[in-house]
């Protein structure tokens, strides 16, 4: 199934990337019926080998190119650092290979744009693995907000409070760099500014506050404490298109934090959604719902929503679903939401969120078809 025609086989995927990459990516490529695992990458060729032979794929490689010059490869799934994400996503594309990428998008909004219209030009179908959008809780209050329950809305307030990153003592690495895309603002502000954009709309201004608690980490190899500076925790307001304000307090050092939450207060009605399971970020989602003035009672989610099959790690179920979506994008020719297009608009928040916490004042959001089309 190439970018020019898509045949009726499974597509062959590539999985570059060993962490997330092993955990979830390769286990849902392989439960999908529509996607074969063809290859992985790892830079150290024996890890490579290994994780091939442990899961039954045919090759095991050290590069891109190799990846890349292998004809059964037809589409390629990258779950890298961030920072290594544009180079590697560019090389996909320009080979014309499909790409599944996973977020943060890129270092800066102007990569992720230009991987957008690379992508076009290529036609090449390329998405992104927002999973939130898959999730049944998730969906629900996406129909749910959709048929007008709350009315107009007065306030949304958003916490994603635990304790990923609490102990003092974990290992220095990319994540505690800021110029290598670490920090709670890429690893959740992603997928945040994502479902704000999918649920509530386009964002008018915002304003962010970013903050390194833990300043030092211990070097893995070395014992030697390296500075630390990538956020951590962040605090963040935003103005919607349509006037609504948004709170959002992100934070990855709160021991017994309350979890993820997503609460919206307007006219007609609340709407509560969120999980405070500490340890998998999609399990344990429920969704709560109350006209004005009355209690709030748990939504019963519609069998058509659910997942058909769970895992022990949550992660997993979603992920299937995103790859059933890229699978339909490339055997019509057509882009899936969310694509890069939508990976670019979260970027562009990023950006604006670190402006703003740089320069200590709001900052306009331009609309996203006018920041593609600039130069």
């Amino acid at each position: 199934m190439s970018v020019a025609s898509a045949q009726n086989s499974k597509v062959g995927v590539a999985v570059v990337g060993t962490g997330f990459g092993e955990k979830v990516q390769i286990p849902g490529l392989q439960e999908n019926p529509n996607t074969a695992v063809v290859a992985v990458y790892n830079r150290d060729l024996a890890k490579a080998k290994t994780i091939a032979s442990k899961y039954n794929i045919p090759h095991g490689c050290t590069s891109i190119e190799e990846i890349l010059a292998l004809p059964e490869v037809e589409a390629v799934s990258i779950s890298t650092p961030p920072f290594l994400h544009y180079e590697m996503a560019s090389q996909v594309l320009q080979a014309g290979k499909h790409l599944l990428l996973e977020k943060p998008t890129t270092l800066t909004a102007i990569e992720a744009r230009e991987l957008y219209l690379m992508a076009n030009r290529c036609g090449a179908i390329a998405t992104m693995d927002f999973e939130f959008r898959f999730v049944p809780a998730w969906m629900m209050l996406s129909e749910m907000l959709a048929a007008d329950y709350v009315g107009n809305k007065r306030l949304i307030k958003i916490d994603c409070l635990v304790p990923s990153r609490a102990d003092a003592t974990r290992p220095w690495n990319w994540y505690a760099r800021k110029d290598q895309g670490g920090g709670a603002l890429g690893a959740v502000g992603s997928h945040i500014f994502d479902y704000i954009s999918w649920l509530f709309g386009p964002v008018r201004r915002l304003s962010a506050k970013l903050i390194t608690t833990i300043p030092t980490r211990p070097d893995p190899n070395t014992g030697e404490m390296k500075p630390v500076d990538a956020d951590d925790a962040c605090m963040l307001m935003l103005e919607l298109a349509d006037g609504t304000p948004c709170q959002i307090c992100i934070s990855s050092v709160t021991y017994q934090g309350r979890g993820h939450w997503v609460e919206i207060y307007g006219d007609r009605g609340t709407l509560v959604l969120g999980s405070d399971n500490q340890k998998d970020y999609v399990h344990g989602f429920r969704l709560l719902a109350a006209p004005a003035g009355k209690n709030l009672s748990e939504v019963e989610i519609p069998h058509r929503l659910v997942f058909p099959k769970n895992y022990t790690d949550g992660r997993i179920a979603p992920f299937i679903r995103v790859v059933d979506n890229w699978v339909q994008g490339i055997k019509f020719g057509t882009a899936q939401t969310p694509s890069l297009k939508e990976g670019v608009y979260s970027q562009l928040l990023m950006d604006l969120a670190h402006k703003s916490n740089d320069t200590g004042v709001w900052v306009e959001v331009p609309e996203l078809q006018t920041f593609l089309a600039s130069k």
